[in-house]
């Protein structure tokens, strides 16, 4: 099915989630579903064309906290020791990391959206940073406050759940334990800003049928709003 092109507003939508809860398939899927509609479809990969002082951040990592480079499969265990380190000296540090990276994240929206995409597709946000906090400091809620009056809004904002488990046996980059309280801070990120899309733990195609549904629902053609939720997911 084809949409004309003047009958679509720009839109955006975010993924977050723990690692392992399976970002990188859902936006896969609803990438080419949208492309398949006849929409120019842009992403923005967080790491890749947001975050900043990237070599610092990964020597950082490895040499000093000595962890594993590369990303994680079940066939190649890594151990990374990055965001899972919260001592108060790398709390402090993320700090000013993740302020200069609210304002890069400003401005590559801004470009973004007016590079002709109807859609824009973000592969993490600031959140995946925020949920990184103390958030039970009322220092780290005031900071996550200021951060959220800096960065847009996106139009749909996924929080793809996952048991810590099942996650940690797609993608083994970080101790369970870690896991287990990223995912409490993500709920605890959510219930701070609001305005927020849980995807609950479900099966990959459930989920893509979740994740479909309110993004199409985001589109101004009412040919595709109409379009029964079965016709979108095989």
């Amino acid at each position: 099915m084809q949409v004309k092109q003047d009958n679509i507003r720009r839109k955006f939508v975010s993924f977050s989630g723990i690692d392992g809860a399976g970002k990188s398939t859902q936006i896969a899927n609803l990438r080419a579903r949208l492309e398949s509609a006849g929409m120019r479809v842009e992403l923005i990969t967080f790491w890749d064309d947001v975050a900043r002082l990237k070599r610092i951040r990964e020597g950082a990592g490895h040499t000093l906290f000595k962890g594993e480079k590369g990303v994680g499969s079940p066939e190649k265990p890594v151990n990374r020791r990055d965001k899972n380190v919260r001592s108060w000296p790398m709390s402090v540090v993320r700090l000013g990391l993740y302020f200069v990276d609210a304002l890069s994240l400003r401005a590559t929206v801004a470009k973004t959206l007016q590079s002709g995409a109807d859609f824009v597709i973000c592969d993490r946000y600031i959140y995946d940073e925020l949920a990184n906090l103390n958030l039970g400091n009322p220092a780290a809620r005031a900071y996550v406050r200021m951060i959220m009056k800096l960065v847009p809004r996106p139009d749909v904002s996924y929080f793809l759940d996952a048991d810590p488990a099942a996650a940690r046996a797609r993608k083994p980059e970080y101790p369970l334990d870690f896991l287990h309280i990223s995912r409490a801070s993500y709920f605890t990120l959510i219930d701070l800003i609001g305005g927020i899309t849980v995807i609950p733990p479900m099966s990959i195609k459930d989920a893509e049928r979740e994740v479909i549904q309110h993004a199409f629902a985001l589109l101004s053609s009412e040919e595709l709003k109409n379009q029964p939720a079965e016709h979108l997911v095989t």
